[in-house]
């Protein structure tokens, strides 16, 4: 039997309210077993909490996101700190830097990125990263700060194959989204060709980025399964085999094996 590891979608936004155990049942049929939700600002991250209390198939993953940087405070740190050690929160984020929304200066996301970053190594979870626009400044950032024993992963990956090498060397996974099915992401889809497979992921970003060829309708976690058939079909394997190793990825970076 198939299994497949959404290891990033927003269960957790409005689209979804009241119907998350169709969105879970529909998901299984594809083959997607696990689901990491992923909290990005007060609202989102007690549903995401809820949804893994009351879902087995459903994990979180709770961060502070750079868009709402200017909004970070001791008092938004502790009641991360305090949910970090729920056994469902398997990992800190979405964090990072996004200059495309522009909501806050570059400074201020440095600081609430790096402050993450320490938080993640402090309670031994991965962190997992939102970068838009903003990719030479995360390397640079995460550089310094540097990779904890847990690692950490770049979600929704739209760089060069170059790029995802880079990070991978300071000991990053990579995932890969719907993205890596248009038909114009050449560089991302070279990247899902050569990487080790080893080091990548699969994940929806649900409700955004619906990959072809569902493509321009509403993303479900559950289309985790044509990102999977694209990397398979990119790498010359069968589905199976892309499926179950980025499963294994996943429940390695997780610390769930």
């Amino acid at each position: 039997m198939l299994e497949i590891f959404d290891t990033h979608t927003h269960l957790n936004v409005e689209n979804f309210k009241g119907i998350e155990q169709e969105e879970i049942n529909l998901a299984r049929e594809l083959g997607v077993t696990k689901m990491n939700v992923v909290g990005f600002d007060q609202e989102t991250i007690e549903r995401s909490l809820k949804l893994s209390d009351q879902f087995p198939e459903v994990y979180s993953t709770i961060g502070w996101h750079p868009t709402e940087a200017g909004s970070y405070t001791q008092e938004i740190e502790g009641m991360i700190v305090k949910n970090l050690s729920n056994p469902k929160v398997i990992a800190l984020g979405e964090i990072g830097l996004d200059y495309h929304w522009m909501e806050d200066p570059k400074e201020v996301q440095f600081e609430v990125f790096k402050r993450q970053i320490q938080l993640s190594k402090d309670h031994d979870l991965p962190f997992v990263v939102h970068t838009r626009d903003a990719l030479e400044d995360t390397y640079q950032i995460i550089k310094e700060a540097g990779v904890g024993p847990r690692g950490g992963i770049m979600h929704s990956f739209s760089g060069s194959l170059a790029d995802a090498q880079k990070f991978v060397d300071l000991g990053m996974m990579i995932s890969f989204s719907g993205v890596v099915t248009f038909k114009k992401a050449l560089d991302i889809q070279e990247a899902a060709q050569h990487l080790p497979l080893d080091k990548i992921l699969v994940e929806t970003d649900a409700p955004y980025l619906a990959p072809v060829p569902k493509r321009g309708r509403e993303n479900k976690t559950a289309y985790t399964r044509y990102v999977v058939e694209k990397i398979a079909e990119l790498r010359g394997m069968t589905v199976e085999e892309v499926a179950d190793a980025t499963y294994r990825n996943a429940m390695r970076m997780f610390n769930l094996d």
